[in-house]
């Protein structure tokens, strides 16, 4: 499905929330969407590895990581893996690292940046919790639209 945020928002701003961050966007796919698996973790990849071995039947992977920057929550290998399982992709409010071998995939990921340190101690995660990101309260299941200009939440798949 072809969309832009820009006209979600036109068309559907009573019911969808805009993630307020300044995203950037890493690999070939520059868009993509999909209902998603929420992760919360203070500065741990390995939850989010957990996820992307599985099958993502198009779903998409939301990582509150706290807007944190000091360790990266995704990295090449987790990218290529969730690639392979069928996630659509990847939305992290944190760091990401291996940018120039995740913008080669044919993966879409929004990050706030990038490092290259990763979390050397196990810390771990939640999965399929609640999220509150700015005014956006963000529920698994519910669908992530990704673009150049935005990440927008809506509780539905949106037409």
């Amino acid at each position: 499905m072809a969309f832009a945020t820009a006209d979600l928002w036109d068309a559907h701003h009573a019911e969808i929330g805009v993630i307020d961050a300044q995203f950037r966007s890493f690999g070939l796919r520059r868009s993509f969407s999909g209902p998603c698996v929420t992760v919360r973790t203070p500065g741990d990849h390995r939850p989010v590895r957990a996820l992307a071995v599985l099958p993502g039947e198009g779903r998409v992977i939301l990582v509150d990581g706290g807007a944190r920057m000091q360790v990266a929550l995704l990295g090449d290998r987790i990218a290529t893996a969730a690639m392979a399982n069928g996630w659509a992709g990847i939305v992290v409010l944190g760091a990401i690292r291996d940018s120039a071998a995740i913008d080669a995939l044919n993966f879409g990921v929004k990050a706030l940046g990038t490092i290259a340190r990763r979390a050397e101690t196990e810390v771990g995660g939640e999965t399929d919790v609640d999220l509150t990101i700015g005014a956006v309260t963000v529920r698994s299941g519910d669908w992530i639209y990704a673009d150049a200009d935005a990440v927008v939440v809506s509780r539905r798949r949106l037409a």
